[in-house]
């Protein structure tokens, strides 16, 4: 899982998004919205789902998956976090990506995972002035 912070609402940023964090031989998996589809020309494969029909996995495409991800942030974000401003909205999302991808359905356990969050820090230094 990796997450990034979309900014704007045109679907410009959406596209550039994509561009930049998946490679092309991937196989994108979308809703029905018409946007995707010239995105999707450039990818191995585009999928689509037809949330509209109550479409919601047709094999092996679905988009559950994103979404379950994307409910899990957003439960943590109004019932953790509670409150996010845009300019630390990385980190949160960060926060969220190392647990998904380090969780117990992957195999990793809480002695590894805390060992991967200790890795990460060393020969770091983090204060308040230095996150402006």
């Amino acid at each position: 899982m990796k997450s990034t912070h979309i900014t704007g609402k045109n679907f410009y940023n959406v596209k550039k998004a994509l561009r930049t964090h998946m490679d092309t031989s991937a196989n994108l998996m979308t809703d029905e919205h018409k946007k995707f589809c010239n995105i999707g020309k450039q990818f191995a494969s585009h999928q689509t789902i037809n949330h509209g029909a109550k479409e919601y996995a047709r094999g092996d495409v679905c988009t559950n998956t994103v979404e379950g991800v994307f409910s899990i942030f957003k439960r943590g974000m109004t019932g953790v976090y509670q409150h996010c401003q845009s300019k630390h909205l990385h980190r949160y999302l960060s926060d969220f990506d190392f647990r998904y991808n380090n969780r117990i359905a992957l195999g990793v356990n809480d002695k590894q995972r805390a060992d991967a969050i200790l890795a990460g820090v060393v020969g770091k230094r983090l204060t308040y002035q230095a996150v402006n």
